[in-house]
């Protein structure tokens, strides 16, 4: 509870805390989201966070958990706390169109597995989040007209970040304590980070992405965006377990929370590797350093750690992921070529230009950049790294109309990002302060293969180092 520093997000605790006293109900809580799905999209700027919801739906779903709470029967920590999933699963009655004008013509008929897990909690889905186009950048710009581009609670005119943009949009500005993204090229942690909220992307497998658009199906990862640590180790246990319909998870250990709530870090060995640690901004690097510094008071050892050929892990992740989309979207790009956005059309020509001799080589990389982190992860518990090296950018006039592409900034934005899809394991941003114009910063923890256990509980630590939350420009209080 950290409430006694003025703002505090509210979080699932708070909204259990009022249907279980009965001041509150999951059906007010539906009105009042209604209310301000109508109000955001009317606002200068148009914040953008949510792309398609249904009343009715929001109703339905609400008025069946008032039920459950008013018998006692209430199905999980979830039951009646509103989410929102990004555009790229499929959730019924919405359409698929995963950021594009031109796919999901007709209404979703079934859904993802995490949609289906979350009906089966009891949440109640308030709409599909807008997103990047294709999940092909870092900003979240979509100038196409069924998304417009989602603005930055914190700083209305910067970006959100990519591209789960409208899930970490929606949680920043109060719609939703709880929302879902996936995570190719740190699609998941980027935008979390820069709308100042919590990102978890789980090691590749953990969490069910089948019903999702197959971009890349080696480098993706599906996972929380919440207002907390431990609202995203709520959802996390919620939703982490093999899936029958998505193999890559099915031989995973057991999902446990073990030991998150320890009192210090005793008995921790945080790795970082500071010559890769310091590549970003001044401003982010003076908060990061002092963050590190924070969980040696608590007990953790820094350990120096070496982590070997970046350069050629960040060439060989660009080379999988850009490959692997452009393989899944190859009659896409012959047909809709004219239908996608600048952004789009050139990364998959970019993606063309790789060869069946670069994808091998660039998984030969992998097997060896895993090789590497087994060893580290004999000597320490997890790496240390910023967030992301810059805060978000500012949004300019021109991007609304034409949208932008800016490969420098993808590259930066992605740096600290791609290890962690490349190898598959997991990672947690949390932020951690902000910059003197009052953008969030964030902090990032990756962990070995399985282990999201010991980010959860470093995370924890990190939260009390942020010594207040400063209330976004754009905020909704849903339970006001």
């Amino acid at each position: 509870d950290s409430a006694n520093n003025g703002f505090s997000f509210k979080g699932i605790k708070d909204y259990l805390d009022g249907y279980r006293s009965g001041k509150l109900t999951p059906s007010q809580v539906a009105k009042n989201i209604i209310a301000v799905l109508e109000d955001c999209d009317k606002s200068t700027p148009p914040l953008r966070a949510i792309v398609q919801w249904d009343r009715e739906q929001i109703m339905l779903m609400a008025e069946a958990s008032t039920v459950r709470y008013r018998n006692k029967c209430t199905l999980s920590y979830l039951d009646g706390i509103p989410v929102c999933l990004k555009e790229e699963f499929k959730v019924v009655p919405y359409h698929h169109r995963v950021g594009t004008v031109y796919l999901g013509t007709e209404p979703e008929t079934e859904d993802a597995t995490v949609a289906k897990k979350l009906r089966e909690a009891g949440a109640i889905i308030i709409g599909v989040s807008n997103m990047h186009e294709l999940g092909t950048g870092t900003t979240g710009c979509n100038p196409n007209r069924y998304h417009k581009t989602p603005r930055n609670p914190y700083k209305p005119n910067h970006y959100t970040g990519g591209s789960s943009s409208g899930s970490a949009a929606a949680v920043a500005a109060g719609l939703c304590p709880v929302a879902i993204g996936t995570d190719g090229g740190g699609s998941v942690r980027i935008p979390a980070s820069f709308c100042g909220v919590v990102g978890l992307k789980g090691t590749f497998g953990r969490i069910s992405s089948h019903g999702s658009l197959p971009l890349s199906y080696s480098t993706v990862s599906v996972g929380p965006i919440c207002t907390s640590v431990a609202d995203a180790a709520i959802v996390y246990s919620i939703l982490a377990e093999p899936d029958p319909l998505y193999p890559y998870g099915l031989n995973q250990p057991k999902a446990t929370l073990s030991d998150m709530c320890a009192p210090d870090l005793k008995g921790l060995k945080l790795g970082v590797d500071w010559t890769f640690f310091k590549a970003c901004d001044a401003e982010v690097l003076s908060i990061c350093e002092k963050a590190v510094e924070h969980l040696q008071s608590l007990g953790a050892s820094v350990v120096e750690v070496s982590l070997p050929e970046m350069e050629e892990v960040r060439v060989a992740h660009v080379i999988c992921i850009l490959s692997e989309m452009r393989d899944f979207l190859q009659p896409d790009f012959n047909k809709h070529f004219q239908e996608m956005s600048l952004d789009t059309r050139a990364n998959l020509a970019l993606a063309s230009q790789f060869t069946a001799l670069d994808y091998i080589t660039a998984n030969r990389q992998r097997t060896r950049s895993m090789r590497f982190l087994r060893e580290i992860f004999t000597t320490v518990n997890c790496i240390l790294t910023p967030a992301v090296a810059c805060t978000a950018p500012r949004i300019y006039d021109s991007d609304l109309l034409t949208g932008c592409s800016d490969s420098s900034f993808t590259v930066r934005s992605m740096r600290f990002m791609q290890l962690g899809n490349f190898t598959g394991i997991p990672g947690l941003v949390v932020p951690i302060g902000y910059s003197t114009a009052g953008l969030p910063i964030s902090f990032q923890v990756m962990a070995k293969w399985w282990d999201e256990a010991v980010l959860l509980r470093i995370g924890l630590k990190l939260e009390q180092f942020r010594y207040q939350t400063k209330k976004p420009t754009i905020y909704y209080d849903i339970l006001a």
